[in-house]
């Protein structure tokens, strides 16, 4: 898909307030290869549901960063039976097990974090979106969430071009809340990322 920041300027502004699923049939409609991420944290299945009800067979990219608590492991794969998650797994190329015997999980302030945080989510996913080369990428960003995702919208650029499409940007987690309820859907709250630890830290995927 080529698109100009102009273009996505004035489709941001037509986008606000449409229904997600109307946001999503037009970027697979325009998508040579379209992606749809995961972590399965909280109301990621939303962004799930909503993307496989337009495509039932999109690639869905799990990075595992090793460190998911075991309710969020079952909770993966209790979506992943019930909505048919066509899932590509990528995990670090070190076990967690090896990592903790050698760095451990590194403080946000300690130096090593930042190879933590490479070792354990920003490789495994350069290497997904490597072999996958999408030019659409679902994701659930949401304003409101860090400071740098309140500086994107509905529609944004990565680095390398691809689009990212966030359908729910505008939703608070009352609309989410009923969107689950509307269709059922359980929702995680115990999932932990040991990349940002608190959570209005940026994890790195998106700057």
């Amino acid at each position: 898909m080529r698109i100009t920041q102009e273009e996505i300027k004035i489709l941001n502004a037509q986008f606000k307030g449409i229904p997600p699923e109307e946001i999503i049939s037009w970027a697979i409609e325009n998508a040579n290869r379209a992606v749809v991420t995961t972590n399965f944290r909280p109301y990621e299945v939303c962004i799930l549901h909503a993307v496989v009800e337009v495509k039932h067979n999109i690639p869905v990219i799990w990075c595992d960063t090793g460190y998911n608590t075991s309710h969020t492991y079952r909770h993966a794969e209790e979506l992943i039976q019930s909505l048919h998650l066509n899932i590509d797994l990528y995990v670090p190329k070190q076990t967690a097990a090896h990592r903790d015997a050698v760095l451990g999980i590194p403080q946000i302030d300690d130096p090593r974090h930042a190879e933590f945080t490479e070792q354990v989510k920003l490789e495994p996913f350069r290497r997904a979106m490597e072999i996958h080369k999408p030019d659409v990428w679902f994701t659930n960003l949401r304003k409101g969430q860090t400071v740098h995702r309140d500086s994107l919208d509905i529609l944004s650029l990565s680095n390398d071009g691809v689009l990212k499409v966030s359908p729910f940007y505008h939703w608070t987690d009352t609309q989410l809340d009923a969107y689950l309820k509307e269709y059922n859907l359980p929702n995680e709250h115990t999932y932990f990322d040991p990349t940002k630890v608190l959570e209005n830290r940026e994890c790195g995927l998106h700057t």
